[in-house]
């Protein structure tokens, strides 16, 4: 019996004396000030960066054409995007594992992965530059949406999460799995948003690391 509860105790203090293991934190992309961490590309380098801050929120006029990327590159990690049409929707789009280099469709947007914030087409999935992955749904670069469109009307904001982890890609929009994909390539990469056509804005821009 002294014995056993001997064990025990060992086992209790073992326990007690284990460094926690602690979940993956989530950081904020967005300082609600300015372009802090974020760089603009367009057509050209002296193409108008169309993104601004005002009232905290990110803005976005829609032209030019062009994207704003973070400054550092991810590999395995859960993206999440708050964004809303102040007017009329339009196109528009989140871009993960940015491969800066060669550019492809309009001499603009490099290789990648697109996810859709396009209206009516939110969590739609583009591959750009032949970026490798798999859905068994694609009809060429193009995957669409597993459910009908769940958008918020034009005013109100959504809720875009994204994560990619050993090769497998999730899409939620509002909370809903709208796609998915495996196989996708590890290539570490930046994430980015797009200025696409129309007037967007962006907040609560947040990121967990899952893969240093």
């Amino acid at each position: 019996m002294r014995c056993a509860l001997g064990l025990v105790c060992l086992v209790l203090v073992a326990l007690v004396a284990a460094p926690a293991i602690q979940a993956a934190e989530e950081t904020s992309l967005f300082n609600g000030k300015d372009l802090e961490g974020w760089t603009f590309r367009g057509r050209t380098p002296e193409t108008e960066n169309p993104f601004y801050v005002k009232d905290g929120v990110l803005c976005c006029k829609g032209q030019p054409v062009g994207y704003l990327r973070t400054n550092e590159k991810y590999n395995d990690y859960v993206v999440k995007v708050e964004w809303r049409w102040p007017a009329k929707a339009g196109n528009n789009g989140v871009l993960l594992a940015v491969q800066e280099g060669e550019h492809f469709y309009n001499d603009t947007w490099p290789k990648s992965i697109e996810l859709q914030l396009a209206d009516q087409n939110a969590g739609m999935i583009l591959t750009i530059g032949e970026y490798p992955l798999v859905t068994g749904r694609n009809d060429g670069r193009v995957t669409r949406t597993l459910h009908p469109s769940n958008e918020k009307p034009h005013g109100e904001w959504n809720t875009f999460e994204a994560s990619l982890q050993d090769g497998h890609m999730k899409v939620l929009i509002n909370g809903q799995l709208q796609n998915e994909a495996t196989e996708v390539a590890k290539m570490p990469g930046y994430i980015a948003l797009q200025s696409e056509g129309a007037p967007i804005e962006f907040r609560n821009i947040r990121v967990t690391v899952l893969d240093k």
